[in-house]
């Protein structure tokens, strides 16, 4: 099983590549691949042919998946690019933790 250290619905900073700096939301995330598709970024062209009478064909921009460990989660409260810290609760439950030093938000 592998493991992917976002989930669907995270805001992401890209690390490097043609979109570096820029920020987006997790759209879907592939463990058994190691990928993530984020809104908006990584845009690539495809070539469609139309498949039945009346479509239209041409080339479409989709998102493309790239490699999740070229991308960095964003701390919802303070907002900053953060490495992640998982902590268990009382309860038994886990949740993940922000490890920027003056943050320390449980999201």
């Amino acid at each position: 099983m592998n493991k992917v250290h976002v989930r669907t619905g995270d805001t992401v900073v890209i690390l490097s590549g043609k979109d570096k700096g820029k920020q987006g939301k997790v759209l879907e995330v592939s463990p058994k691949e190691g990928k993530v598709i984020v809104e908006g970024l990584n845009i690539a062209t495809k070539h469609v042919k139309p498949r039945r009478q009346g479509e239209q064909g041409g080339i479409v921009s989709a998102e493309a998946a790239l490699y999740a460990s070229k991308v960095q989660l964003v701390c919802p409260k303070c907002g900053k690019s953060t490495r992640i810290a998982h902590k268990i609760l009382e309860d038994g439950t886990k949740v993940r933790v922000c490890k920027n030093a003056d943050c320390g938000e449980e999201f």
